[in-house]
């Protein structure tokens, strides 16, 4: 039985190659189009990794990896660095996004005003 229906299948794809040839031509394009895509891909790819500026992480200086610091503004930092990726500089705070956002009109709750507004404020 499936004999029967994978000749009849055959023979309805030979037919409608004969009545649309043009889908000959259109199946060498695409075939050539994804063949260039993925030779110009696999020799140029999108990003690479020399044309990134090197930044030197400190080891272990993820805040959830500090021992006993408090979560206060003076030490709430995302992560330390090396400044100008100089490992040999002493490692600074990396400083937070809050950091130099300042909303104007904005009115907040007295305890999340003094938690978040940063202008004006020393190491800020």
């Amino acid at each position: 039985m499936s004999a029967i229906g994978g000749a009849a299948g055959k023979e309805g794809l030979r037919r409608g190659a004969r009545r649309d040839p043009e889908l000959y031509v259109l199946f060498a394009l695409m075939c050539g189009a994804f063949a260039l895509a993925g030779y110009n891909f696999s020799r140029n790819p999108t990003m690479s990794s020399s044309q990134e500026p090197r930044i030197n992480m400190v080891p272990d200086s993820a805040p959830w990896k500090d021992d006993g610091l408090e979560n206060s503004d003076k030490n709430n930092y995302k992560y330390k660095y090396h400044p100008n990726a100089d490992y040999r500089k002493a490692p600074k705070n990396a400083p937070s996004a809050l950091h130099s956002v300042i909303l104007p009109n904005v009115t907040l709750s007295k305890r999340l005003h003094e938690k978040y507004n940063k202008y004006g404020k020393d190491n800020y």
